[in-house]
């Protein structure tokens, strides 16, 4: 079984549940899961997790993502997107807009706002997706949630698009970063294209195709493409049990600072990876300030 993680390329018609499916065929295992999905006629990075790293699939969804954007103004769908029904046509609208004023409207989006998630998604309320729902015609209150643009870089407008770079937090929904911002202007708007240039780490340039990937598995050279997991956490702070605590920490019991060798000062919630005295990898673990100690919060000894 390969254990780590792959930076897949997800072309437009798959949906995420498609691509794990598809991999679980081409490198003949069961155990692979997704770190967040991407919208079936969305592209770009999609990082997979496989074997023992699938435990890693619910942090990989907190990263920080990167994407490329069309707006398409002067049209309204109840998807936001352009695969949905038009809602509000208003091209002319559109064409007349100052190019200026269109920038500062983009731009009037960079930073912290609420963001009110769309139908077309799936999330649940009441045990119910938000898409089955919408799909069956039904329209319900959904609460705003607040999200964060990082970075906003206009690239260029040619009017009625405008294509856009986008860094978010998680939870954000370009497809109505995009219905905010033609709400605006005044003549409406939705995401034309969108490709998602990075996670984390994982960059676009880096990430290969599906058919790429069966090809490299079928000649034997997949492997230098999987990541290790303590690659995938290099940014996470590295500790080590201290010798006589070696045992405790590869039983998955929480330590004390004083059974780690690093004198460190850490705050609450923070991961680090955690190492016995003889540097191999144990797993991540959590501080917490009440008992003063790290507890575990994913092993991957084996």
């Amino acid at each position: 079984m390969i254990n780590g993680l792959i930076n897949v390329y997800k072309e437009p018609g798959y949906t995420s549940h498609d691509v794990v499916a598809r991999l679980r065929g081409i490198l003949k295992q069961k155990k692979i899961g997704h770190t967040g999905t991407l919208d079936p006629a969305a592209q770009g990075v999609l990082p997979v997790c496989l074997g023992t790293a699938t435990k890693l699939c619910d942090m990989l969804t907190d990263r920080t993502k990167t994407y490329r954007a069309v707006l398409l103004l002067g049209r309204d769908t109840d998807t936001q997107d352009t695969t949905g029904e038009t809602l509000l046509a208003d091209e002319a609208g559109a064409l007349a807009l100052d190019e200026e004023r269109v920038r500062e409207a983009v731009m009037g989006f960079l930073g912290d706002y609420d963001q009110i998630p769309p139908m077309y998604s799936a999330l649940k309320v009441d045990g119910k997706k938000l898409y089955e729902l919408a799909r069956a015609g039904k329209e319900v209150e959904r609460k705003a949630r607040p999200v964060t643009i990082y970075e906003l870089q206009v690239e260029s407008i040619e009017l009625p698009r405008v294509v856009m770079s986008v860094t978010c937090s998680k939870g954000t929904y370009i497809r109505t970063l995009c219905y905010d911002i033609g709400r605006v202007l005044g003549c409406g708007g939705c995401m034309e294209q969108l490709t998602r240039t990075r996670v984390g780490s994982f960059l676009l340039e880096d990430s290969l195709k599906l058919d790429e990937i069966e090809a490299l598995a079928r000649a034997g050279q997949i492997e230098p493409h999987i990541l290790g997991v303590e690659e995938v956490l290099a940014d996470y702070p590295a500790i080590h049990a201290k010798p006589e605590a070696d045992n405790l920490a590869r039983n998955g019991n929480p330590l004390f600072k004083n059974q780690v060798q690093e004198s460190v000062k850490p705050e609450e919630g923070q991961a680090c990876r955690l190492y016995d005295s003889g540097q191999r990898f144990i797993g991540i673990y959590e501080y917490r300030t009440d008992k003063r100690w790290f507890k575990p919060q994913k092993m991957f000894l084996s």
